[in-house]
């Protein structure tokens, strides 16, 4: 692929390894060629790298395939899920799922990035419910701004929640800022 068509969020091989494109940057000097410079993610150890390219230069493009998975288990330093469609398993290393690894729940369905049939990373879905197992006891003051206290989910995840949550709630948590969204279902 011509240097000119890679954009942020392109896919791209570099060495061998996949890379994503994080940050692409254009610059013509007034003489000579354009200027591509870009800030790239390796998507198999996660080690970040810049690059620089000149017009006319070109890149590969990264054989990247995605596929819905469905989460199993945890089984010591990988997490297992397996193809909605083959019913295949495959293991996903700890490190590579980052923080995602807190909103995980056993049934869950998530988008799996593949790279040459090897899977590199998960996509959760935007909302998750889970249940409340631990909750602080709030301070009750005179105060203009809402309360918040904090909660641990079934998932190990702690999140700030309204004073009026208890143990035992389900609430809906925000996958990309790791936000309370809303009480779903109350303890009774």
């Amino acid at each position: 692929m011509d240097i000119s068509e890679v954009r942020k969020g392109s896919k791209v091989l570099i060495d061998g390894a996949p890379y994503n494109v994080e940050e692409a940057e254009f610059m013509k000097p007034g003489k000579g060629r354009a200027i591509y410079r870009y800030r790239l993610r390796n998507l198999v150890d996660g080690k970040s790298l810049e690059r620089t390219y000149h017009s006319g230069e070109s890149m590969d493009a990264a054989n990247i395939s995605t596929r819905e998975g469905q989460y199993l288990y945890k089984e010591g330093d990988h997490f297992v899920f397996m193809n909605t469609d083959t019913f295949d398993q495959y293991l996903i290393e700890e490190y590579k799922l980052e923080d995602k690894k807190q909103y995980l729940k056993e049934g869950m369905i998530v988008v799996t990035l593949f790279h040459d049939d090897k899977p590199l990373d998960i996509t959760l879905p935007i909302f998750i419910e889970a249940a409340i197992v631990k909750c602080d006891m709030a301070a009750r003051s005179d105060t203009v701004t809402a309360q918040m206290k904090r909660a641990t989910l079934e998932t190990g995840l702690e999140v700030d929640v309204p004073t009026f949550v208890k143990e035992g709630d389900i609430i809906k948590i925000d996958t990309r800022t790791g936000a309370y969204v809303e009480r779903v279902v109350a303890k009774k």
